[in-house]
């Protein structure tokens, strides 16, 4: 009787033990999977997944007002990114100012930090577009606001610091949104960020030519610049037959004869802008006597043949259109090429939009952007290449501004970054950005020379160099 007893007992007590534990664990929340955080925002729809070890990555889409100032007229689908690590790590915003990569692909400040990245494509730039498309809401100020609103759309899920960047178009991308902003991010990273403050006044330009690179590299570019504008006619002829073969045309620029000028006046600056000094190498040495092919050949090469045809630039009406509004456009000089070869020189940003859209330039947009960089910037770090053409005309953080930096990478293009930086420069810009994004480790915070990267490199994965596009343009 009394084991009976005392087996009903401990019965008794196991029940109640399991009933408790049973109870507990249905009171727990269950964790949201990180896609359903993401569509649970309105406005957010999914595109893709796909898988990349260590993150979780997705293409999606976000329903953006095509004017932010008056959101009833009208919307459309804008392309964005998330490569997921953890809600609890600090989050990097990038945008190329171009089309958005549907690959998962990381940053440099992504890696430095070890966080998230939220990748924008650029509004206008296909399928990001309304239709039918109004160009005049495509200025820097529409597209700051749609970086805010994802920014806000995202805070709630990615509530650790934040921090913009973005190459060439991109870096003047994420210092216009810090502009219009100013309270959203807690650093900015722009790399080869340019700055045309006043568009008709672009000596800084050739003064760069006149002493990029050593003596020997630029004669031989010179040479071969000037040589393809001597041997146009048989050139052309050649042009001719490419575009034939590709069916290419030339209506935007109004004529196979201005297409084959804008490339040839390129070839410099695009040299200068992808290349470095030791590419000197593959130059033809002597130009007067190298072939028709060879000189072609480098053309091609350097700013390629395809650029100003109506298909070249049918991407990049965007910009075009924005360089012709607001942005700026460099004109230089060409003091090596005497004037009778020269029919054009370098063609402003409205000969390479169609003339259906209308187009007017505002030359108070990037006055007031360098004004307030100069007396208001913070937390904000400018990373250029010392043999980059675009570097040029660049920003400066005045007297008002406060931890802020402009750095120089010795020998770099157009891809400079802060791994390109002298040792000093390169730990501090990396303990600053750090310490923006609340990560420095302590040890980084006494000293700013043990600042490296929190993330491992991955050849894959990570992104140094700025993509490569033909013709001129940041």
């Amino acid at each position: 009787m009394r084991k009976a007893l005392r087996w009903l007992l401990a019965l008794v007590v196991l029940i109640g033990t399991v009933s408790t534990a049973g109870a507990a664990t249905a009171a727990e929340p269950k964790a949201v999977d990180i896609k359903d955080r993401l569509l649970s925002i309105p406005g957010m729809s999914l595109i893709e997944e796909k898988p990349y070890t260590g993150y979780r990555f997705f293409v999606l889409n976000y329903t953006q007002p095509v004017d932010h100032r008056h959101p009833s007229k009208g919307t459309f689908q804008q392309r964005i990114t998330v490569l997921h690590k953890d809600v609890n790590r600090p989050t990097v915003f990038y945008t190329g100012g171009y089309n958005v990569s549907t690959n998962p692909s990381r940053r440099e400040p992504t890696q430095i930090v070890d966080g998230n990245q939220v990748s924008m494509e650029y509004r206008y730039f296909t399928p990001s577009r309304p239709a039918p498309a109004d160009w005049s809401k495509l200025d820097i100020w529409q597209a700051a606001s749609d970086q805010h609103r994802i920014f806000e759309a995202l805070k709630p899920v990615y509530s650790k610091n934040w921090i913009s960047t973005g190459g060439s178009k991109g870096g003047m991308t994420a210092t216009y949104y810090e502009r219009f902003y100013p309270r959203d991010m807690d650093g900015v990273v722009a790399y080869v960020a340019p700055n045309d403050v006043v568009n008709k006044e672009d000596s800084a330009y050739d003064r760069f030519f006149a002493s990029v690179g050593t003596e020997e590299c630029r004669d031989k570019l010179n040479g071969v610049q000037r040589e393809a504008l001597v041997r146009r006619a048989p050139l052309e002829k050649k042009y001719a037959a490419y575009a034939a073969d590709n069916g290419y045309t030339f209506d935007t620029i109004g004529s196979l004869d201005r297409a084959y000028e804008a490339v040839v006046l390129d070839y410099v600056w695009g040299f200068w802008q992808y290349s470095t000094l030791a590419d000197c190498a593959d130059i033809p040495a002597d130009a007067k006597n190298a072939t028709d092919e060879a000189i072609w050949d480098s053309v091609d090469t350097i700013s390629g043949f395809s650029a100003y045809t109506d298909q070249g630039l049918e991407t990049y009406t965007p910009y075009y259109y924005q360089a012709g509004t607001q942005l700026g456009a460099p004109t230089i000089h060409f003091p090596h090429i005497e004037k009778k070869y020269i029919r054009y020189g370098y063609q402003p940003p409205r000969n390479f939009v169609p003339r259906s859209i209308p187009m007017k330039f505002e030359p108070w947009a990037m006055r007031d952007v360098d004004t307030w960089v100069r007396h208001n910037a913070r937390h904000m770090l400018f990373v250029y290449g010392e043999n980059d053409p675009w570097g040029a005309e660049r920003f400066r953080p005045g007297h008002g501004a406060r931890d802020s930096y402009v750095m120089t990478a010795p020998g770099m293009n157009h891809g400079a970054n802060v791994a390109g930086l002298v040792p000093d420069q390169k730990a501090f810009a990396t303990a600053r950005i750090l310490d923006w994004a609340g990560v420095a480790p302590a040890k980084v915070q006494e000293n700013p020379s043990a600042a490296r990267p929190l993330a491992a490199f991955d050849a894959k994965l990570d992104r140094r160099d700025v993509e490569r596009e033909t013709a001129l343009r940041p």
